[in-house]
């Protein structure tokens, strides 16, 4: 728990009569639904403290990705909105939470927090509101702004409470909402990024052996994590995208859907894996099919890549078979560990899931291990494709599922949870 010694803690704080502005990672909503609220769930307990200890709450998160990435332009949808997240609040915990509102520029989004916000949070302190939830912080021209934009909305943020709260680990990217406003506010870590780091601790002071298995659809968003596992893990293993680039890096397949880019990062981690012989466990069986449309009978077959020739062409390989997992070899890896990090789903959602249910099935079969699973699509996929599973999981003391798979592979990267920019903002403050 080394990198909890420096870093200011909600428990520590004076919350009475102060508003408390909460930087929440509630990224669940997809197009208006809620898919699954564990997010949302665990930040409860932050918020019940705030509320204990007589604070005022205001709370904000990002949901989507409102913005496009070539125009620049900022998207106000129902479709990225918090207003679920906001009625699933209410419902469960029979408060009354207010969304404030904001003139819209057609391209850019919201670009204040305009002084009409004033009258909510006079409600808020008077006690006739129980809370603030602001919109979508990407829907503000500065939340993802690398200029002045960005410390303008940053500054505006802070102007609206007394003190800042982080609770949202998996949001670790470096934004006005995430690093901003620790410069203008006392700042500290709510209860859930406390318990995320306490859980990190696992991953870097593991018990052998340990395996990472990390999957993903693209190979340059993962190539400095895995550089990292490799070098720290006992056995890595690859799935997804990233695996099929490998493959096709390695043994000169040639594959439908890989990326020229993502084939340039396979062949430079293929040659650095050279330096760490029997750390990288290959999955032999692997499921080829002639169309993304689905699981569609005679257009899939599994091969064995020992046994295909060098150069061979091969459409689209949308999953690792179940075989796989059948090996002695990937067995006793399995079996031997101690502590398990999955950062993974195997096969194309939705049709091709049984690599990732076998991977599953595997890993609980282990007893004794410590499983750690990242956050995101790896956590959704373990609840809609092993339900009883999941429950177990959430209840088990072997078992833990961070909020966000990205920001531990980050940390991993790093070599530590303060190398994160939102916590180091946080320690930075303390220091200031």
């Amino acid at each position: 728990m080394k990198d909890l010694t420096n870093l200011p803690l909600i428990q520590d704080a004076n919350l009475k009569d102060k508003v408390v502005l909460v930087r929440v990672d509630h990224n669940v909503v997809k197009k208006g639904i809620i898919h699954d609220p564990y997010r949302i769930d665990m930040t409860i307990g932050t918020l019940y403290h705030i509320s204990a200890k007589g604070g005022k709450i205001i709370l904000m998160s990002h949901v989507g990705r409102p913005k496009n990435k070539k125009t620049g332009e900022i998207s106000i949808s129902e479709d990225t909105s918090v207003k679920p997240i906001v009625n699933y609040l209410q419902d469960k915990l029979h408060i009354n939470i207010k969304i404030p509102e904001f003139r819209i520029d057609n391209k850019k989004g919201y670009v204040d927090i305009e002084t009409s916000i004033n009258h909510i949070i006079k409600d808020l302190n008077n006690d006739e509101i129980d809370g603030i939830y602001l919109p979508n912080t990407r829907w503000f021209l500065g939340e993802e702004a690398t200029d002045d934009e960005a410390e303008r909305f940053a500054n505006q943020l802070a102007g609206l409470a007394d003190i800042y709260v982080n609770d949202a680990f998996g949001s670790w990217q470096p934004h006005a909402s995430t690093v901003g406003v620790n410069k203008y506010l006392p700042s500290y870590a709510g209860f859930l990024m406390q318990k995320e780091i306490k859980n990190l601790d696992r991953i870097f002071d593991y018990k052998s052996p340990f395996i990472a298995v990390v999957a993903g659809s693209k190979f340059d968003t993962k190539i400095d994590s895995l550089y990292a596992l490799l070098k720290k893990a006992d056995y890595l293993i690859l799935g997804g995208v990233i695996y099929n680039a490998y493959l096709a890096a390695k043994y000169n397949f040639e594959i439908k859907g890989i990326s020229d880019q993502d084939l340039k990062h396979a062949k430079k981690f293929v040659d650095f894996a050279k330096q760490y012989p029997n750390k990288l466990i290959e999955l032999p069986y692997i499921v080829e099919s002639d169309s993304l449309d689905g699981r569609i009978e005679n257009q899939y077959r599994v091969h064995n890549i020992n046994k295909l020739e060098r150069g061979t062409k091969l459409n689209y390989i949308l999953d690792v078979s179940k075989l796989s997992f059948e090996e002695e070899k990937v067995k006793d890896v399995f079996c031997k560990a101690k502590t398990i990090f999955v950062n993974a789903v195997m096969g194309f959602t939705p049709h091709f899931n049984e690599g990732t249910i076998a991977l599953d099935q595997l890993i609980d079969k282990n007893a004794e291990a410590v499983k750690l699973y990242g956050g995101g699509d790896t956590m959704q996929e373990l609840k809609r494709l092993l339900p009883g599973l999941y429950i177990v999981a959430l209840d088990s003391p072997k078992y833990y599922i961070f909020t966000g798979g990205g920001a531990v592979l980050k940390a991993i990267q790093e070599g530590t949870a303060s190398g994160l920019a939102p916590i180091q903002a946080i320690i930075n403050c303390k220091k200031n």
